[in-house]
């Protein structure tokens, strides 16, 4: 099976890694030295446009940062419609959102061309080590032919229901870390305020109901030492939340914790600028209170 894989960002290389190891993969990213550096390290065909990539693939996945930069990639002369042939099946794992899914959809089926919306969870770590979830929305037999493909990078692979659902699925997912995120950066620098070690207010956090991945994972191992990775950009859990609020205002949901959440990452976004890693809007809370959470 031919695969073209665009978009090789901090998730999609190691996700593209895999897929090179078990198909002939293409590869295109707009940085063309990162193309040409994961060409050389895997033996993938590194393509000059995207049309070029398209060209032979039977599936073609993009992972890109957002649904606008898919439809974008469609465009034009080199563009992948230019590219892709009739029966060919699109796989999308970016992190988008459900209506532009649902309008790419369509607009390729028009051609004749399947596609599916399959976002993941699990992060770098997840990518490399092949464990990702993947949330796909598609055909029943569009599922059933990208999950050969997917299974390289991903552990438990779903089916969530038609076009659009993956991308609702992980936008909320998404959203309800940004909850978390908050939340733990409140209760954390107040117990800390309040003169409990930050170590022993998690021991006992997470060992209770309270506890959380946020609380389980990402604080021991990010925030206790003070080394805030950059593994994943806080302006994409922004856009991810507001995916999620849109998501509830179309389907008549009231959402004021998802809106809060949305607006105060849209703030941490501009204090911290656009580079900032996900984890350090815990870092305003922190500053706010004159106060650490370390430990």
């Amino acid at each position: 099976m031919r695969i073209a894989f665009l978009g090789l960002g901090a998730i999609g290389r190691p996700m593209a890694v895999r897929v090179a190891a078990l198909h002939p993969t293409v590869a295109w990213n707009r940085t063309s030295e990162r193309a040409a550096e994961f060409a050389r390290q895997t033996g993938a065909r590194l393509a000059e446009t995207p049309r070029d990539a398209a060209a032979d693939a039977d599936i073609v996945i993009t992972c890109l940062p957002t649904s606008a930069e898919v439809e974008s990639l469609l465009e034009g002369p080199d563009g992948l419609l230019a590219g892709l042939r009739k029966g060919v099946l699109l796989v999308d794992c970016t992190s988008g959102d459900p209506a532009s899914s649902r309008r790419i959809a369509a607009r390729l089926a028009t051609a004749g061309i399947a596609f599916v919306d399959a976002p993941v969870s699990g992060g770098t770590n997840g990518a490399e080590a092949g464990t990702l979830t993947v949330m796909v929305g598609g055909t029943e037999a569009d599922y059933e032919r990208a999950k050969p493909v997917l299974a390289a990078f991903g552990k438990t692979i779903v089916h969530m229901g038609p076009v659009g659902a993956g991308h609702a699925m992980k936008s909320v997912n998404n959203a309800l870390l940004a909850v978390n995120i908050l939340a733990v950066a409140e209760g954390m620098t107040a117990l800390v305020k309040a003169g409990v070690p930050a170590r022993t207010a998690l021991e006992v956090l997470n060992v209770s109901s309270g506890r959380s991945f946020v609380s389980e994972n990402l604080v021991p191992e990010r925030v206790l030492t003070g080394t805030f990775p950059n593994t994943f950009r806080l302006a994409l859990l922004h856009k991810d939340a507001g995916i999620a609020a849109q998501l509830l205002r179309d389907t008549g949901v009231e959402g004021p914790v998802h809106d809060l959440a949305h607006r105060l990452f849209g703030e941490a976004r501009k204090v911290l600028g656009e580079d900032a890693d996900y984890l350090e809007a815990i870092r305003i809370t922190e500053q706010q209170a004159g106060v650490e959470i370390r430990g």
